[in-house]
């Protein structure tokens, strides 16, 4: 089966070049990749970056977008391979990642999508906030799309899809801020089983203050409530667990920033 990845970035020169080499690593163990980069108009290094590996990048667009999701839409628009994913220029994915889940989907012709194991690291690639990774993980023997609704434990950097489901369940919502990624998992799960691949983590999900998550989190967690009701209905069960779930991660979240800006 063949991948199609792409890459969304905007003056991500710190972590990018880290980003690209897991991907091409993936090329090297045998998979069959199609690597995608949109850049919107990078005013930093990256651009440098980029040209260092352009004979590597299947594609590479640079122009301006209108934000990640808008860029990781172009991406996919253009992709030919059977399984799709985006990997942000901060994230990296771990050896043999690919090739892993291309056998997931090989040996369940159900699947809609596929998702693993996905630890938080920090500037240097340290993994930190191990808890909130082992509390995802606790929802994965009951992974549904009951259970998503109530809470979104499933990490986008160790997501992957069929072209077929994406075809079917259309583009990523770019008029949101901080969880399109959520929102169109929401909507993957009405095209086919989502299925989670038990091993080593797939990829690693990189926090810093300038990540999306990191700016964002109360916007962020109020979007995904708002498309859980929307998928789920206003009174249904899993609406109500979900308000519970935000309002005590949006508690423990609010604490670890206050926390850090008592440290700064």
């Amino acid at each position: 089966m063949r991948f199609s990845i792409i890459t969304p970035n905007y003056n991500g020169e710190l972590f990018l070049e880290k980003t690209i080499l897991s991907i091409l690593e993936q090329k090297r163990q045998g998979t069959d990749l199609e690597y995608i980069v949109v850049d919107g108009g990078s005013t930093d290094n990256s651009i440098d970056i980029l040209e260092k590996y352009k004979n590597e990048i299947d594609i590479l667009i640079v122009e301006k977008d209108n934000g990640p999701a808008d860029a990781i839409n172009k991406g996919l628009s253009l992709a030919t391979g059977d399984i799709l994913a985006w990997l942000n220029a901060d994230d990296i994915y771990f050896p043999n990642a690919l090739n892993r889940v291309a056998e997931c989907f090989q040996s369940n012709s159900s699947l809609a999508f596929v998702f693993g194991k996905c630890p938080i690291v920090d500037c240097q690639q340290k993994e930190i906030r191990s808890g909130i990774t082992r509390f995802k993980e606790l929802f994965f023997p009951v992974n549904s799309r009951f259970t998503y609704q109530c809470i979104n434990y499933i990490s986008q950097p160790a997501m992957f899809f069929l072209k077929d489901a994406y075809q079917k369940t259309g583009s990523l919502r770019n008029d949101m801020i901080a969880a399109w990624d959520y929102e169109f998992i929401l909507r993957l799960w009405h095209q086919g089983k989502g299925s989670c691949l038990q091993g080593p983590p797939l990829a690693a999900f990189r926090w810093h203050e300038e990540s999306i998550s990191g700016q964002n989190f109360n916007v962020q967690f109020q979007e995904e409530l708002e498309y859980a009701i929307k998928d789920a209905g206003k009174f249904s069960p899993q609406t109500m667990i979900h308000h519970c779930v935000r309002a005590g991660i949006v508690t423990i979240y609010s604490a670890m920033s206050w926390i850090r800006a008592q440290r700064n």
